[in-house]
């Protein structure tokens, strides 16, 4: 599904040059789900914006779906992000002056998709994340996993190949939490869609079929996962090891 090749990407700061990705390689399979962890700096964010085509990679190559994505072409990147990749942020990016359903219609809006497949879509999203009774609500309405719940949606609705979700948890409370965990692996697994994600946290990693450590710009080790409990033991481990 995305297949990563030497990734590297460095930021100007000043007079120098402040390497973040060094080379870095992963490889994420249809209807896997695999989980980024690593220290603050380390690149993970960089990384799924790479992969977006938020930012441009300096140099290495990504691959989705067997077609090399081509970051020089602006029209590319517009492509990618309207038809295959859906995106989940940690703040929600929602638009305050849009509804919840106009919110998750929004990737329709924008490719000029209209009619009762598209609105069809949208509230069985809403239905499927719980808010469906929410659909006519402002984003000020809404409490914060709330939104959150309503950003999955809007990120599934053109059932994208490719999930990327940059600490989706990590402003929500513990249940919600794990309604997010459920939501994006079941749907993975149902749209053999690839899903990575970014996290601190070792318990909703857990949910992962791999783990991947990134240290220094690279991934430093990989962790197989085997059950959710018990992985959450060999997973504080690996944050020891890495002065995490």
């Amino acid at each position: 599904m995305l297949r990563i090749q030497s990734l590297s990407k460095s930021y100007r700061l000043g007079s120098n040059e402040v390497p973040v990705l060094r080379g870095l390689s992963l490889e994420v399979g249809a209807g896997e789900m695999v989980v980024i962890m690593g220290p603050s700096g380390s690149g993970k964010t960089t990384l799924l914006n790479c992969i977006s085509g938020i930012d441009l990679p300096d140099d290495g190559t990504v691959s989705l779906q067997g077609h090399v994505v081509d970051y020089q072409s602006e029209a590319e990147r517009t492509r990618l992000r309207r038809h295959q990749i859906g995106m989940v942020f940690q703040f929600f990016n929602l638009i305050p002056t849009l509804t919840v359903r106009e919110n998750v219609a929004l990737p329709f809006l924008i490719c000029g998709i209209r009619g009762k497949q598209p609105a069809r879509r949208v509230q069985d999203l809403l239905e499927e994340v719980g808010m469906g009774h929410r659909s006519e609500h402002l984003p000020f309405q809404l409490s914060g996993g709330e939104m959150q719940l309503v950003s999955i949606a809007r990120a599934l609705a053109q059932r994208p190949a490719l999930l990327l979700a940059d600490e989706p948890t990590g402003n929500v409370n513990p249940h919600i939490g794990r309604s997010i965990m459920e939501i994006l692996r079941s749907t993975a697994r149902r749209e053999n869609s690839g899903l990575l994600m970014v996290t601190h946290s070792p318990e909703h990693a857990a949910w992962a079929d791999r783990i991947c450590f990134l240290k220094d710009g690279r991934i430093a080790c990989e962790l197989l996962q085997h059950g959710q409990r018990d992985a959450l033991a060999p997973i504080h481990e690996k944050l020891l090891t890495l002065e995490i």
